[in-house]
């Protein structure tokens, strides 16, 4: 069993537009309202695989209601922790070139005996659990060293743990070696402090993290592909992707099918990619179900092409 846990979720509305022309009357082609926020997300693609999932979330006002009403419409199990303020509502706008804009609210400010009651929640819905997942944002009310007292919790009951955060949160919850870290190219470049222009650049800046105390770094490159580095090595994985339709959740469905395949080794690295290969295929932020995957077209090699710049390099 999967856990994720997302503390700040949001209700996320994707918008399909020819382009994006500011100023002016956009009309949308397509039109999707989803439960939104990356452990969310990571929920939704371990239920599509298959596999159980327990999504911990807290959730407030009629668009928390409405996240969790979606929730249970996608037979996904979940264990809301109530709050005064209002969930908050995000809106994306996928033009069709593949270019998204997104637009994320700041979500409610969390009281101290909420945050508590999130920590004894997730405490409470671990027990058999093969792997906590927490993803995302902090949001307001929540110290940057809130992932790091959870990852510590965690590895006290035996659990391992997946981060998927950024920023000052990130660095924090190195220091109690979380099993693996799932940054993007530019999250990677923000936590060393310099920009990445090579899938080189990234592998040095990955074996930085282990350093400070992750114990395996699964960087996502974007079209450039995934980046797995651990004790056991370093392995580069790509796909051929002929359109991308929305790139909306496509590292939470690659956090899903790594951890799915096992969460360590190039096997599981294959299933990443696969996995956000897929989801980029699909609209909004609809998660690949075993039909929508395409293995064969998946490489992953231990030869790294580190001299490789990367399409999208990392300020």
């Amino acid at each position: 069993m999967i856990l994720t846990v997302t503390p700040n979720p949001s209700l996320d509305r994707t918008y399909e537009v020819p382009s994006l022309d500011r100023g002016e009357v956009v009309r949308a082609t397509g039109e999707r309202v989803d439960p939104g926020g990356k452990g969310v997300n990571v929920s939704r693609a371990v239920t599509a695989a298959g596999r159980r999932t327990v999504a911990v979330l807290p959730l407030g006002g009629a668009p928390g209601a409405l996240v969790a009403d979606l929730l249970d419409a996608q037979g996904i199990e979940a264990a809301p922790v109530p709050v005064a303020g209002a969930t908050r509502s995000n809106i994306a706008l996928a033009e069709a070139d593949g270019v998204l804009t997104k637009i994320n609210a700041p979500g409610p400010e969390l009281s101290a005996a909420e945050q508590e009651l999130l920590l004894e929640t997730v405490r409470r819905q671990s027990r058999g659990a093969d792997w906590i997942a927490c993803c995302g944002s902090l949001p307001r009310g929540l110290d940057p060293s809130w992932y790091a007292a959870l990852v510590a919790r965690a590895h006290a009951a035996g659990v391992r743990i997946a981060l998927d955060t950024s920023g000052p949160a990130l660095l924090r919850a190195l220091r109690e070696r979380p099993d693996v870290v799932k940054p993007n190219a530019e999250e990677l470049a923000e936590a060393v402090g310099r920009p990445l222009a090579t899938v080189g650049d990234a592998v040095k800046a990955a074996e930085e993290l282990r350093e400070l105390g992750a114990r395996a770094v699964l960087a996502s490159l974007g079209a450039d592909g995934q980046l797995l580095v651990d004790d056991a090595g370093t392995w580069f994985g790509s796909a051929l992707v002929d359109a991308v339709r929305s790139n909306v959740g496509a590292g939470d469905a690659s956090l899903a099918g790594f951890l799915i395949a096992g969460g360590a080794g190039p096997e599981a690295l294959a299933s990443a990619v696969a996995h956000g290969a897929a989801a980029v295929r699909l609209p909004g932020s609809v998660m690949p179900t075993p039909a929508d995957l395409d293995p064969d077209a998946v490489t992953v090699t231990a030869d790294v092409p580190v001299d490789r710049p990367l399409k999208e390099p990392a300020p």
